[in-house]
């Protein structure tokens, strides 16, 4: 554990404050975890990480509480990403907070939020009337869930790409999967997601896509760095001309983290999927 993952909150006992209190915020610098898998200098990628608050409140100056839903969008260039415990207990800090309305609670989510990222975030709240536009999606594209493959490998291990395009064969083509699983940096839980991969160029061959993608099941990253690295790792065993990778993954804490990293895509939809 370096030096950094040693002053974070999660995995460790906390005093849950209902008062607000933006120093709650912990923010962690991205280019530690970047360094490890060769992202230096000029990013490869654009894209921010979406951020879904399901257990969102405050008092009205009345004192009445008010519920809501939280988007927040981070930039994949912002110095930092803020660590998800802490951003718990952030936002549990205004349960017991009076704001006069909406508007200032959002601002002063922007300011706190954007000072600790190092960029500005983009802050979206919902109102209990705006809570049923929140539908359920799915990924567009081709689930490769479904291949009949043998796998005896579940310790990541991105060599399981070499060799696995078919330069014959150029496509546009999305694919997903629902059996993306990680585990905590810190406390080693699981982490389940949902990824899509979005890509022109030599096709990928799907099952050594699949078998790539299975072998981050004993892995310990966070959200962000998992897609960092598979976009990474595709760029170098496939050389796609364009690539897009998305994670959907499943909340914990009332929060889910949904990373997007593209070189050729500027935004793309908060698609809430099932599991989330």
């Amino acid at each position: 554990m370096t030096d950094h993952e040693s002053i974070l909150p999660l995995g460790k006992a906390t005093i849950y404050k209902s008062e607000y209190d933006p120093q709650l915020l912990c923010p962690f610098p991205r280019q530690i975890k970047r360094d490890v898998i060769g992202v230096t200098g000029d990013l490869p990628f654009g894209g921010y990480d979406i951020w879904n608050a399901f257990e969102l409140s405050w008092l009205n100056q009345k004192g009445k509480p008010i519920v809501a839903m939280g988007e927040f969008h981070i930039p994949c260039e912002s110095l930092n990403l803020i660590e998800s415990k802490s951003f718990k207990l952030y936002l549990n800090s205004f349960n017991q907070t009076r704001f006069a309305d909406f508007d200032q609670v959002e601002e002063q989510m922007l300011r706190d939020l954007s000072a600790a990222a190092g960029a500005k975030v983009r802050v979206r709240l919902l109102d209990g009337d705006q809570f049923v536009t929140e539908q359920i999606q799915t990924f567009p594209g081709i689930c490769i869930d479904g291949l009949d493959i043998v796998v005896d490998e579940y310790s990541l291990d991105p060599a399981l790409l070499e060799n696995s395009t078919d330069p014959q064969q150029q496509v546009e083509e999305e694919l997903y999967s629902h059996l993306l699983k990680s585990n905590c940096l810190v406390t080693n839980q699981p982490d389940w997601g949902t990824v899509l991969i979005r890509y022109q160029g030599n096709k990928i061959d799907p099952e050594a896509l699949l078998r790539y993608l299975i072998s981050f099941r004993q892995h310990s990253e966070f959200h962000e760095q998992c897609v960092e690295r598979i976009f990474v790792d595709l760029m170098r065993y496939c050389k796609p001309e364009k690539l897009t990778v998305y994670a959907r993954y499943t909340r914990r804490g009332g929060l889910d983290i949904n990373p997007f990293r593209s070189n050729f895509e500027n935004r793309i939809a908060n698609l809430r999927l099932a599991r989330q």
